[in-house]
């Protein structure tokens, strides 16, 4: 089961989700987007929680009231960080978790540690962590089929982009073959390269005349 979230409607269209339990979050992990941010309770444990982030957008892209939206949720659902103030939200991009066989179900590494940001949250805030619990929808998706589905829409996409490309390039080559064959064409018009009937005329000798001088 995955339970998802809408964030604060303010900050646009944005979804936040987490996992039932460590299975569900092995199951993230595995099938994740690169859209999506992880955020965690750093040093204590805590649910998986997500944010999708819009096609082309950046960790970078993430709005504080957003951020406050997504750290409040996580602390909320960490059984010690709940019960604490001034605690640690770490978050990165899904592509930045690293999984190896000898960890443990739901448990997660990272590839790179500079890419791993930290937000302080001091105290619960009820206003913010009741506001998404009413936008709460459990679902069980098919996050394999999710992926692939995405995978497929994503190989669609840059095959369109390579023959856009490659259709591109071709009328850019007849372009310059057509610039070339004109400017060739108006050399060959030049006037002083040109050569006029009456200059063929008196440069050229009649058949009588070559049959006189033949003679």
């Amino acid at each position: 089961m995955v339970f998802y979230f809408k964030a604060r409607p303010e900050a646009g269209d944005y979804t936040i989700f987490m996992g039932l339990d460590k299975y569900e979050n092995e199951e993230l992990i595995k099938y994740g987007f690169l859209e999506d941010i992880w955020f965690h309770v750093d040093k204590m444990s805590s649910a998986h929680v997500y944010l999708r982030l819009h096609k082309g957008q950046t960790i970078d892209d993430i709005s504080e009231g957003v951020l406050e939206d997504c750290a409040q949720l996580v602390k909320a659902n960490s059984i010690q960080g709940n019960k604490v103030n001034n605690v640690d939200v770490v978050y990165t991009p899904w592509s930045n978790l690293r999984k190896t066989a000898s960890m443990d179900v739901g448990q997660v590494g990272f590839h790179n540690s500079k890419m791993v940001r930290t937000v302080r949250v001091e105290k619960r805030i009820n206003e913010t962590v009741n506001r998404l619990n009413r936008t709460k929808v459990e679902r069980k998706p098919d996050l394999k089929a999710e992926r692939e589905a995405v995978n497929a829409a994503e190989r669609t996409e840059r095959k369109e982009q390579l023959r856009e490309k490659k259709r591109r390039e071709e009328l850019e080559r007849l372009e310059k073959d057509k610039q070339a064959e004109l400017r060739s064409y108006k050399g060959l018009m030049v006037s002083e390269n040109m050569t006029s009937n009456k200059q063929i005329a008196s440069a050229s000798k009649s058949l009588q005349e070559l049959e006189e001088d033949f003679m």
